[in-house]
Formats: C-alpha cells, sequence, structure tokens
C-alpha cells in the first residue's frame, strides 16, 4: 500500500489575472518572434512556450495567429518607443548616442523578427501592422526633434521634418544592412557613424535652410569637445582643409 510520504508533494499554484497570463502568452510570441518570421511561428509553439494548452492560446487570442502577432507587435513596438524617450539633459548629441544605443540594442535582441517586421512581405503583414511600424517612426521622429528644440508647440518646417524623417529612414536600412553583414561593424561603432551622420546633415541643411541653421546655432553652445559633435569637428577639420582651393578667391 501506498503510504501518504510516498506521495509527491503539492506545488505552489497561482492562477494567474486575465492580464496576467495575456502578458505571460505575449511574452512567449515575442520569444518566438525575435528569432524567427511570424510565417513560422505556429499556436501549438507559443502555447508549449507558455506552458499552456492551445485553446487557452486560442481563448485568450480568438483571432488565431494573426492577432496574436498583431497583439506582440504592439507590445513590441511600445517597447521600441521607449528606447527613444530621453529626458532633455546635457548635450543633444550625447543624449541620441543614447537613444542609438538603446534602439541597436533592440535589434540585436530581436534580430530576425526586426527584419521581417521592416522587410514586409509576410502573410501576417496588413494594413494594421504597417499603421503600427509607422507609429513607431513618427514616436521616434517626434523624439528626435525635441531634442532639436522643436517640440511642444514649435512645430518644425518641412526641411527639418524631412531632415529628420530622412535620418530615421537610413538608421532603419543601416540597421537591416547590420543583421545582414553579421552585426559588423560592432554596435557601438554602428552608433556613433548614425550620430555622425545625423550632425552632417544637419550642417549640411544649415547651408541652406534659415530653420536648421538657427536650430544648428542654439545647439552648439552645448555641445563638449569631448562629446560626438566635437570629436566629428576634429576628425574634418583637415578634410576642410584640403578643400580651401574650392572657395571663391575672395
Amino acid at each position: 500500500m501506498t503510504s501518504a510520504a510516498a506521495a509527491p508533494p503539492n506545488r505552489a499554484y497561482r492562477r494567474l489575472s486575465v492580464e496576467e497570463r495575456r502578458t505571460q502568452l505575449l511574452g512567449a510570441a515575442l520569444t518566438l518572434f525575435a528569432h524567427r518570421a511570424p510565417d513560422e511561428v505556429s499556436l501549438d509553439e507559443v502555447a508549449a512556450v507558455a506552458g499552456v494548452s492551445r485553446p487557452l492560446v486560442y481563448r485568450y487570442f480568438p483571432g488565431g495567429r494573426q492577432q496574436l502577432y498583431e497583439s506582440a507587435l504592439r507590445s513590441a513596438a511600445d517597447e521600441l518607443k521607449l528606447c527613444f524617450a530621453e529626458p532633455a539633459e546635457g548635450p543633444p548629441t550625447e543624449r541620441v548616442t543614447r537613444v542609438l544605443g538603446r534602439y541597436l540594442r533592440f535589434v540585436d535582441e530581436h534580430d530576425t523578427g526586426f527584419s521581417a517586421l521592416l522587410r514586409g512581405g509576410s502573410v501576417a503583414e496588413t494594413s494594421r501592422t504597417t499603421a503600427i511600424v509607422d507609429e513607431v517612426r513618427r514616436a521616434a521622429a517626434e523624439q528626435i526633434l525635441l531634442h532639436l528644440g522643436r517640440g511642444d508647440g514649435c512645430a518644425p518646417g518641412p526641411r527639418l521634418r524631412m531632415l529628420v524623417r530622412t535620418w530615421i529612414a537610413a538608421v532603419e536600412a543601416a540597421s537591416l544592412i547590420w543583421l545582414d553583414e553579421e552585426k559588423q561593424p560592432v554596435a557601438d561603432e554602428l552608433r556613433d557613424w548614425l550620430v555622425d551622420q545625423l550632425i552632417a546633415l544637419l550642417a549640411a541643411t544649415a547651408a541652406t535652410d534659415g530653420e536648421t541653421a538657427s536650430v544648428v546655432a542654439a545647439l552648439l553652445p552645448l555641445e563638449t569637445a569631448s562629446g560626438p559633435a566635437g570629436k566629428l569637428a576634429a576628425r574634418l577639420i583637415p578634410v576642410v582643409g584640403g578643400a580651401a582651393h574650392l572657395l571663391p578667391p575672395d
């Protein structure tokens, strides 16, 4: 006869709330979507990672994989938008450097999923998923414009808006190429190079756009010799010096 002592011990069990269970399932989905294209992830796999049954996944996401993917994408988008949140304190280029550092860490941790998301062409892609991605781009642009002194009622002009949106597109493209190139150069080098690109875009646009010129004039006193702007200036001065023959004689 089996004694009471031989019975398996009772395991502590706590029933999850609806929100906790939903968060658990989204976390499991994001783990899979981070490393595989959405088309390749099944609900059975999500259930296995979460340690629950397939019917339970359907109970929370009756729309199946598409609804789960869109919900997971929304969760990832909210996380990605947080990467761009940075207090408006200290030299602006140093703030942007910290923002890009967080962004590239996100790309690194969600490499395959990030590629599938931005490249499109997935059967999981819809107008809703596209809108979520565009929302992240808009949020990123708003944050960068804030660091350039354009926000909170001070609306940017078309040239400055185009500059920032062009740079964000370049950051996205560079991130995808970086993944294709097996994450070379190292993330810190890519980050610094992208910050240099923003500075160069600002300088070039300031030469022909009055608003951008005023933005640059207001930001320069906040920069330091040891920061990104100072280091780039030190590298560029010898290069610019070699172009003296291009200047008008007077």
